[in-house]
């Protein structure tokens, strides 16, 4: 038994299933170790993004932690930025980096890197195995930090030599540590101001997609406060039958507004609100400085436990329809084409219990109107910005969920950094439509400039944001990834597309020209 062999064994012993990967030389011992192990559900990604967001949207949809393999420094570095959304929806990721042979690094081979630089930038748990006996013990160890405080982004650098080298057997991951907990004080304060009218309470977490949204709302109905989540978070539930939460805005001058003269704020399981920039004459935080900002649960604590110790406090109040969202599906849309349109024939069409995951930037604000009134589905947003998140999150949540239909709103710039992800959905079969909104551009960077206060664009800013001469054809770039698709330019060449793809399974793309 090699290095290798043991790790493979210490994932599967420890309940890791799954394992995204784009491996490279270093790796060979570990895909030959893997190879002997076809219970272990082994997923090829043709880019290192879509191997790290595949891995976030799988864990945001089971709270199980995949495995990725990635090929040294280089090969980490392309899987940063969607790991870096990973870490911002708080997702658990173990990472197996191979790096070269420890005795071969004294050289300067083309691929040598500074893997444990890349790793710890983005990484909350770093190790470098320093020889084959450890690599099972590393690997537990690894496994236990990707679960432990709601979900971490671990990674272990294995350099070759430890894969190949003799050792002995697999390790079993401990659990992870107790969550944190505030102290009883803590909560009684937090009670106490959110007694005060107009207070509020902003929940994270599984409290947006579980039971807790129940018990959250119960406890703000109790004592009249308002109930709130920030608008970029990792899954939330949204349609017929969620719990009314009121989300706040994407810009900054909006949520001045929302959180204008709330005399508290408590925060449980998430952080202060932010804007996403800083713009000339505005604040960074939305909050109203005379707002008393109460920090009583972060992310990484026990956020069940906190809620139900507020409502112990505070008492529950019984739920009534009212404090749900009711059964309104919109009808199918006619006409030309709008957002808004669509946004209605998709909550038309979409069945029940959806995943939406949602990187349609611009076109998102347009379409949440009628999507909030369609069938109850769960939604996964860009938690972290790095664009290029959507496909191969939806890659991940397909995994995760095979009976559920998920669907990508995606952005036709933003979706040209992880396209790759469309070969993977039709490899695997996923059952994945894909809807691209054509607007020939980033447009989200033509709205950046002007509330910087540019309103005159030239010749350079404007080739800098369009993405046309040539146009992107995204016909042809999922039919030459091996995914069925149509371009439509009226709503009912959309209706009949949509309609047809929820009616089947397996990877459909939609190009809606806008």
């Amino acid at each position: 038994m090699n290095g290798a062999e043991t790790l493979v064994q210490t994932l599967l012993a420890s309940g890791v299933k799954v394992c995204f990967a784009n491996p490279g030389t270093s790796e060979m011992h570990f895909v030959h170790a893997l190879d002997q192990h076809p219970e272990m559900r082994c997923i090829l990604c043709l880019f290192e993004g879509g191997v790290s967001g595949a891995a976030d949207g799988y864990y945001r949809m089971t709270g199980e932690v995949a495995a990725t393999l990635l090929h040294l420094a280089p090969g980490f570095g392309n899987a940063f930025a969607n790991l870096h959304n990973a870490r911002k929806a708080q997702s658990g990721v173990l990472n197996i980096m191979g790096d070269h042979a420890d005795y071969h690094l004294r050289f300067e081979a083309p691929l040598k890197g500074d893997t444990v630089g890349v790793a710890q930038a983005v990484s909350h748990w770093t190790r470098v195995s320093s020889s084959a006996a450890k690599v099972a013990s590393d690997a537990a160890e690894a496994v236990q930090a990707a679960r432990s405080r709601g979900g971490q982004i671990a990674t272990l650098i294995l350099p070759a030599n430890t894969a190949w080298e003799e050792a002995s057997s697999f390790t079993v991951a401990a659990a992870p540590p107790p969550l944190r907990r505030p102290s009883a004080a803590e909560v009684k304060a937090a009670a106490h101001a959110l007694r005060q009218p107009g207070a509020i309470l902003m929940i994270d977490g599984p409290a947006l997609h579980s039971d807790l949204g129940l018990l959250a709302k119960r406890l703000t109905k109790a004592c009249g406060a308002r109930l709130m989540q920030p608008f970029f978070v990792s899954r939330f539930r949204r349609g017929a039958g969620a719990v009314k939460i009121e989300r706040m805005a994407y810009r900054i001058e909006d949520n001045l507004k929302l959180l204008a003269g709330a005399p508290a704020l408590v925060l449980c399981g998430t952080a202060r609100p932010a804007g996403f920039f800083a713009y000339p004459g505005l604040p960074s935080t939305p909050d109203d400085p005379d707002t008393r900002l109460i920090e009583l649960c972060s992310r990484e604590m026990d956020i069940g436990w906190t809620l139900q110790a507020l409502a112990e406090e505070v008492g529950e109040a019984e739920l009534t329809p009212d404090d749900f969202v009711p059964e309104d599906r919109p009808a199918q849309a006619e006409g030309a084409v709008t957002m808004a349109k669509v946004g209605e024939s998709i909550a038309a069409l979409m069945p029940e219990d959806a995943v939406v995951v949602d990187e349609g930037i611009t076109a998102s604000a347009h379409l949440a109107p009628a999507l909030r009134r369609g069938p109850g589905h769960d939604v996964l947003t860009i938690t972290g910005g790095s664009i290029g998140f959507g496909l191969p999150n939806a890659v991940g949540a397909a995994v995760a969920c095979p009976d559920r239909k998920v669907l990508v709103l995606e952005g036709d710039g933003s979706g040209m950094y992880t396209l790759q992800s469309l070969w993977t959905m039709a490899r695997e079969g996923l059952d994945v439509t894909t809807v691209i909104f054509a607007n020939r551009g980033y447009q989200i960077l033509r709205e950046e400039l002007a509330a910087m206060g540019v309103n005159e664009v030239g010749r350079n800013a404007q080739r800098m944001f369009d993405v046309e001469g040539p146009a992107l054809d995204w016909v042809a770039l999922a039919q030459g990834h091996g995914v069925q698709a149509v371009r439509v330019g009226d709503m009912a060449a959309f209706n009949a597309a949509f309609a047809e793809a929820m009616a089947q399974k397996g990877p459909r793309l939609i190009e809606v020209l806008c």
